[in-house]
């Protein structure tokens, strides 16, 4: 905690004092029903939270009798580093990872679904063999290799803004893979399985080599200063950094024509993958990108 005024807090109070800064920040008040009900404690422990608040930020507030709520100062200065996609997935699904009551967040914001998401069963064996660096044995269905049973030693998850997939290395094959989690049926850890030195994280080199993608707006879009707004360009190019086995994902999620002479529609792809003759040589994710040719 860089703050100095949040030193002496523990964790259990940092967590309110960092809601009590994100109701101020974002929704504009904050009073004791809020915090009783999203921590589940008493009138005298919110009470006790809210002072503690203004004594490390006494700037930050003022008292709105009418609606008995704090409501930010005109000089308000957030607390707390807020992380902007948690700051948006809390405003559009709530808080909590745990049993607490459900919440359709604080404000009415649309997204796209996803149209499948993995069993919680499958997603559950997975991720613990990741995190006990173990092997999966476990049925795999393939589009191109069909329905088989496979071992296989994962170490991450990935998003691709599809899917979810799992790196592994599949024994079957005898290479690094990604897998999709919603085509694994029956996983099952191996116990007592040893987990061989060509099989670890740190011998998968597409995973290992990070590639920097410069993008830029696409030179035949006619407003290229609002391509800039709208993807937070600095100078007209932004360069985003990826795994070479995520970057295909990368490129493919944001839309990017990765054609050497950006020949697809730039209507439907805005940025343009300005070097793409040297990036993607030698990238395997790279046959997602939009354009791409070998």
């Amino acid at each position: 905690m860089d703050n100095p005024a949040l030193k002496n807090f523990n964790q259990a109070q940092l967590e309110r004092l960092a809601f009590i800064d994100f109701r101020l920040f974002f929704l504009g008040s904050i009073g004791r029903p809020h915090i009783c009900d999203r921590f589940g404690v008493v009138s005298i422990v919110a009470t006790r939270d809210l002072t503690a608040y203004r004594d490390a930020a006494p700037e930050n507030t003022r008292f709105d009798g009418r609606r008995k709520v704090y409501i930010p100062a005109e000089d308000f200065k957030p607390l707390f580093n807020h992380d902007p996609e948690r700051v948006l997935s809390a405003l559009s699904k709530g808080f909590g990872e745990g049993i607490g009551k459900a919440t359709s967040g604080f404000l009415t914001c649309e997204s796209p679904v996803r149209l499948n998401l993995p069993s919680l069963t499958v997603l559950s064996v997975i991720t613990r063999a990741i995190h006990q660096h173990g092997a999966v044995r476990l049925v795999y269905h393939s589009l191109k290799r069909g329905t088989s049973k496979r071992e296989i030693v994962p170490f991450a998850l990935v998003d691709s803004g599809q899917r979810w997939h799992v790196r592994c290395f599949d024994r079957k094959s005898k290479e690094f893979r990604d897998l999709v989690l919603t085509r694994i049926e029956k996983p099952s850890l191996i116990e007592g399985g040893e987990i061989s030195d060509h099989e670890q994280a740190e011998k998968d080199f597409q995973w290992g080599r990070m590639v920097e993608m410069e993008l830029v707006p696409h030179p035949n879009h006619p407003h290229p200063d609002l391509v800039a707004k709208d993807y937070g360009l600095k100078d007209g190019r932004i360069i985003v950094p990826a795994r070479a086995a995520i970057t295909g994902y990368v490129l493919l999620q944001l839309g990017v024509d990765c054609t050497p002479d950006y020949s697809l529609d730039s209507s439907r792809y805005r940025l343009w993958l300005k070097n793409s003759d040297k990036l993607l040589f030698g990238v395997s994710s790279a046959v997602l990108a939009p354009g791409f040719k070998p």
